[in-house]
């Protein structure tokens, strides 16, 4: 019997937002896939959720163009259908020194992963998101409205995919919606040597006007609305979760 359930394809799943968004949408009854570079941690995904029916890992560099279109036959050849494509995968270190030390190879690095690999995902996942009436969601940062020092190269690819949201918007509407979420601090930390990270401050949770720091579970829930029919009268926007702070005068006493 074949299996009609939803499939969605997550970017960078294997760890921090994409690992949370996967076990969320897992618990969801939807089939996922996630296409990663970690095989260690991925194995260690696939081992904790079980049912290679209802979980697909493939390996894939979303930044070669060759590397895409493979990982998205195996894909439709495991799941039958694409309805919903995460783009979270990215360079996640924002600092990289000083503008003026900033080599081309750095700054070409986080374009071609974290801007150039949604674009991929996007142009190879359209014509099977069409035939479901599918939704896309690229995850930014609150780093594509605001910025610290000497993060030039992350902010512009962040604030680049927020751009890339809304074009592919108008251009896929109405058969499939594209929108973005521009997650603030979300702890993401991993145990270490089998130890538990230290908990966060009560500073660090009171600055946030929500009262705390976020989840992976604020992002994927956010993510699961987006795509499911309930959103269907939203598209193009650049959504952000991030407990208000981009919102919060901050002033040095």
């Amino acid at each position: 019997m074949s299996d009609n359930r939803n499939v969605a394809l997550v970017t960078g799943g294997a760890h921090g937002i994409g690992r949370g968004i996967v076990a969320y949408l897992l618990k969801q009854n939807w089939r996922v896939a996630f296409f990663d570079l970690d095989d260690t941690a991925a194995n260690d995904i696939s081992a904790a959720f079980g049912d290679p029916t209802n979980l697909l890992y493939v390996r894939c560099n979303v930044a070669d163009e060759g590397d895409v279109k493979l990982a998205l036959r195996q894909l439709i050849s495991w799941g039958s259908r694409l309805d919903a494509l995460v783009n979270n995968a990215g360079l996640a270190d924002p600092v990289t020194g000083a503008v003026e030390d900033l080599s081309l190879a750095e700054w070409q690095k986080r374009l071609d992963v974290n801007l150039t690999g949604p674009f991929l995902m996007a142009k190879h996942s359209v014509p099977h998101l069409r035939l479901t009436r599918g939704a896309i969601i690229n995850i930014a940062s609150t780093r594509a409205v605001q910025s610290e020092a000497n993060t030039e190269a992350y902010a512009a690819t962040k604030g680049g995919l927020v751009a890339l949201t809304h074009a592919l918007a108008v251009s896929l509407g109405p058969k499939v919606r594209v929108n973005c979420i521009s997650p603030g601090w979300i702890d993401t930390r991993e145990p270490e040597a089998g130890k538990e990270p230290e908990p966060l401050s009560a500073r660090d949770h009171a600055q946030h006007p929500a009262g705390r720091v976020g989840k992976p579970d604020d992002i994927a829930a956010m993510v699961h609305y987006l795509i499911s029919p309930q959103a269907g009268f939203i598209t193009g926007q650049n959504i952000v979760v991030d407990g208000g702070m981009v919102r919060k005068m901050i002033y040095e006493e």
